[in-house]
């Protein structure tokens, strides 16, 4: 296996799996809170700390491989705030009822490491726009969802039922789904990772 994916994301590997790329997926063990605790100490933003975590995912499973690494990371953007994933159901009521009417920024970094070092990276930014839904519409999508809106930061899969939550998406679905495809895909076959 030549192609390591740097996560144990459910969406990241169904991105690789239905582009049909065949990968090994390990977990970086990255404390993330520490290094965003870190970084934004240091004043960076949602976009940077994104860039940063998915560069250090990669890094440290190359760390010794010959092996093209994948790391890759995502933030919720708030008028630049950033934004965890919610740790309830509670949470997630409340971090929907947040978003609800506004638009937001999802920043995707997606970073390739070999032998320990970066070699190639992308940054992609998408805004979402959810709609003024009801209270009643939210309760529904959270009993419908529970446990599954805490996967992401913004509490909704945009492959499932939390596509109902917005009036407008600009940006790349993959982005979006949290792992930038479009360019990895080009690097991978300018390697020789995938066929051209």
């Amino acid at each position: 296996m030549s192609l390591i994916l740097a996560s144990k994301s459910a969406a990241r590997r169904a991105v690789l799996d239905g582009a049909g790329v065949r990968y090994e997926a390990r977990v970086a063990g990255v404390d993330e809170d520490a290094v965003k605790t870190s970084l934004l100490a240091e004043g960076a933003g949602p976009r940077e700390i994104a860039d940063a975590l998915a560069e250090l995912k990669a890094i440290r499973v190359s760390a010794g491989r010959p092996d093209f690494v994948i790391g890759s990371d995502q933030t919720l953007d708030l008028d630049g705030q950033l934004y965890d994933k919610a740790e309830s159901v509670e949470a997630a009521r409340e971090r929907l009822r947040l978003l609800r009417g506004r638009t937001h920024k999802l920043h995707s970094a997606v970073v390739v490491a070999k032998e320990g070092a970066p070699i190639w990276r992308e940054i992609v930014t998408a805004s979402l726009t959810m709609r003024d839904f009801s209270d009643a519409f939210l309760e529904e999508y959270l009993a419908q969802e529970g446990e599954h809106a805490l996967g992401s930061v913004g509490c909704y899969r945009l492959e499932g039922p939390g596509a109902q939550l917005f009036s407008k998406i600009e940006g790349d679905y993959f982005a979006i789904l949290g792992l930038p495809l479009m360019g990895l895909l080009a690097l991978l076959r300018r390697h020789g990772e995938l066929a051209e």
